[in-house]
């Protein structure tokens, strides 16, 4: 079986990327690692390719022409794994804000419980969240709650951005027709894996805040989730009909 993949968009991420993905490489399960560069000025994917001699084989590089947002690079990333032979591929924020040793445990459940997803979820126990301000603790848990009730899920972390997909999962879902670009990419691919009937599983971690970089996070991407949430479940209504 080859071995799983490991998606992780960067942006500007020079102070993180280098730790992040000999971190990863480092793990006991042997995970193989594609960074989708939205051409960061500040030389990620100069680092990246210089690593790539050392991990070679394991380490991949996409670089796009400019910042083109959230979703389109995990699409993009998506795309790459499902023309090689990949069956488990990750998303994977590049800040350290998921854990790296937490890939292990994501993978085993993917693998020991047979679920086409799992998600690394901030609130299947309480909140999980450190080094975050109470005004972003409630507002990324009110957003959660408000997605539930709006599309139906049962899913308590619909924004997380810490997901194994399987193979099969992610060739039943039309990438071309994913909407979203910023944060609620994360709640349109749940919602439409869920729409699929899939089989999937939360799992509890421990979501750290960035502590090298800058946040990604703006109004826009916020308003998109907002008003986009409603939008997608109304069109998931009126395409049944």
């Amino acid at each position: 079986m080859p071995n799983p993949l490991v998606i992780v968009p960067t942006y500007n991420e020079i102070e993180n990327i280098e730790l992040l993905i000999k971190a990863v490489l480092a793990l006991p399960v042997s995970f193989d690692v594609l960074i989708v560069d939205d051409n960061s000025p500040d030389g990620t994917a100069t680092t990246v390719k210089e690593l790539t001699t050392t991990y070679s084989n394991r380490l991949f590089l996409e670089k796009r022409a400019g910042k083109l947002g959230l979703g389109t690079a995990y699409i993009h990333g998506f795309t790459w794994a499902l023309k090689r032979d990949y069956q488990h591929i990750f998303e994977m924020d590049a800040d350290f804000s998921h854990n790296p040793n937490d890939l292990v445990k994501l993978y085993k459940t993917a693998i020991d419980e047979q679920v086409d997803m799992v998600i690394g979820s901030r609130y299947i126990k309480g909140v999980n969240v450190v080094n975050w301000p109470m005004s972003r603790v409630l507002l990324s848990y009110g957003a959660s709650k408000y997605v539930q009730f709006v599309t139906g899920m049962p899913i308590c972390d619909t924004t997380a951005g810490f997901v194994c997909y399987s193979r099969k999962l992610l060739e039943q879902i039309n990438l071309n027709n994913i909407k979203f670009v910023g944060y609620a990419f994360q709640i349109e691919m749940k919602f439409k894996a869920y729409q699929k009937k899939c089989t999937y599983k939360e799992i509890p971690v421990i979501f750290t805040d960035r502590t090298r970089g800058n946040s990604k996070m703006s109004k826009g991407i916020i308003s998109e989730a907002i008003f986009g949430v409603i939008q997608m479940k109304l069109n998931s209504i009126f395409n049944k009909k």
